[in-house]
């Protein structure tokens, strides 16, 4: 899960700007090389049976890789396997890797080192988070992560080139799934090679990682023996030690920086040689909210939830506060994503209808006489909330006379609260990272889901979505996930807040095809420099 929780959506506009995002393309392909460099920030980790965040994956993606990856046109594709066959029953998946698959020392990838990568991942000593997420279905995981197993059943090896996995039902998404980096291939020599072998992995991507200094440098450097060829770019260099963005853009230390508000209309402007290399990035399959555990009193009770809902103004402060940069949400599915609904009217802002049902709840519309919200957001002590979130505070407090207390925890705090179901309201984004709904509602509404955060069960929206999970029918599919969307956004769990509009992003002019997409891909094996 490219799971981010923000202060303010802004920031997942600078963070995506970058990160993935239509972009920089030309009619030549003619080799360069070269060094392109670009500011991000520390990854929490380089295994990818550990990753689950944008800044792990972005380089994780680079260094590893599985069976299948996603195209830059957004479509599953063979990776490290040429081909697969599907039983007919739907269950189980047969993939032949490729001859020329091999770790980045030379070493013939079997299917011996996916089973043992699979396994890896479902051991309980691994504490993979997302292990059950992505791989859940696979039969034989849930006994190896209970410890009941010493292996995982549903994974087989054939023979040196074929490996067979069965899972529990028929899922249209499943191949989406293997695409994440829970289930990339590991050398296993390497892994037990040394404690911090992440430092010097023997990965199977395009780019090997050449240095890493943690808070300081990343280093990719190309491998020239890519499968599925060779990237162009000699090196890619990371710099994670900070700095202003624009200043270091402007001072030509990194190629390429997300532009924010404060610069936007000095870079926009036409008489500013800065305006000749702006590019627009697309919207990208993005939903900010407020996540709201509906165990939490006075957030148990519906109405509470559907009146702070209604009680705001989002196209005043898309509009106002946040210079349309943001487009206001009504729903979960971001537009352009499969199953999106646009007629989902959703709660809009409606404050009279917000006072009465503030006043029918259980706890009355006397705002003395009930508990106290405290919005946790991660982030240092005394730092901005965003402009955004003072602005919704201001209008809980004028319409309903709520006051929503704010309080900022570190980000190990914040996550170790939120997964201990702690935490009242949180102020959140979720990144898809496949292009199919259930990575949406399956993963985030199901009642048994571990990224059900919020505590939110209702058995008709289980019911859709388990339905969901096994129907063939892609138009019957959507359906039924637009169903459970909508009776989601009534019961409230989440308030919705922005999807993404278009990013701005400033690149220099001898960066070619830095492409520009709406989901976290490999892409860096397209750019090139031109002298």
């Amino acid at each position: 899960m490219h799971k981010k929780y923000l202060i303010s959506i802004l920031l997942v506009l600078a963070v995506l700007a970058t990160s993935c995002g239509g972009g920089v393309t030309t009619t030549t392909t003619e080799f360069k090389g070269g060094e392109l460099v670009q500011l991000r920030d520390d990854p929490p980790t380089l295994d990818p049976h550990l990753a689950s965040d944008v800044p792990s994956s972005v380089i994780v993606i680079e260094v590893f890789g599985g069976l299948v990856t996603l195209s830059t046109d957004l479509k599953v594709v063979p990776d490290l396997a040429e081909s697969w066959k599907i039983s007919p029953d739907g269950k189980t998946y047969t993939f032949t890797i490729r001859r020329d698959a091999r770790f980045h020392n030379g070493k013939a990838v079997t299917a011996n080192d996916f089973k043992w990568s699979l396994e890896r991942v479902a051991d309980p000593r691994t504490q993979s988070t997302t292990v059950d997420t992505y791989l859940g279905d696979v039969v034989g995981v849930q006994d190896k992560l209970q410890g009941k197993s010493n292996e995982v059943s549903g994974v087989k090896v054939i023979d040196d080139r074929t490996l067979e996995i069965t899972i529990d039902s028929p899922k249209a998404f499943f191949l989406s799934k293997l695409t994440y980096p829970t289930a990339f291939v590991l050398d296993r020599e390497n892994i037990e090679s040394s404690r911090e072998w992440f430092k010097t992995p023997n990965g199977t991507g395009p780019f090997k990682l050449k240095e890493y200094r943690e808070a300081e440098l990343i280093v990719l450097e190309r491998n020239p023996d890519y499968h599925l060829g060779p990237a162009k770019l000699d090196t890619v260099r990371f710099l994670l030690s900070g700095g202003t963005p624009m200043v270091m853009y402007e001072n030509n230390e990194i190629h390429v920086t997300g532009v924010g508000l404060a610069d936007l209309d000095r870079v926009r402007d036409p008489s500013s040689p800065l305006s000749k290399e702006l590019h627009i990035a697309p919207p990208s399959f993005t939903t900010s909210y407020l996540g709201m555990n509906v165990t939490k009193p006075p957030l148990d009770d519906i109405k509470v939830r559907q009146a702070l809902a209604y009680a705001m103004n989002k196209d005043e402060i898309a509009s106002k506060v946040l210079l349309d940069r943001v487009v206001p949400a009504y729903g979960i599915l971001p537009p352009g994503f499969p199953a999106y609904n646009s007629e989902l009217r959703g709660l809009r802002y409606d404050p009279e209808k917000a006072k009465k049902l503030l006043a029918e709840s259980k706890y009355g519309s006397d705002p003395a006489k009930m508990p106290r919200i405290t919005l946790t957001v991660p982030g240092a002590l005394g730092a901005s909330v965003g402009l955004d979130l003072e602005a919704i505070q201001a209008q809980w407090r004028e319409t309903l006379g709520i006051t929503v207390d704010v309080q900022q925890v570190e980000w190990a705090t914040f996550l170790k609260d939120l997964h201990a179901f702690r935490l009242q309201m949180v102020a959140a984004a979720w990144i898809a990272d496949y292009p199919d709904p259930q990575n949406f509602l399956d993963l985030l509404f199901h009642s048994k889901s571990l990224n059900n955060e919020i505590r939110y069960s209702n058995p008709e929206v289980d019911r859709l979505l388990e339905t969901a999970r096994t129907e063939p029918d892609e138009k019957t599919r959507a359906g039924l996930y637009q169903k459970a969307e909508e009776i989601i956004v009534n019961d409230t769990p989440w308030i919705p807040l922005w999807y993404s509009g278009e990013a701005y992003v400033l690149i220099k002019p001898e960066v070619k095809d830095y492409l520009l997409l709406p989901l976290i891909v490999p892409r860096y094996r397209f750019v090139y420099l031109e002298k």
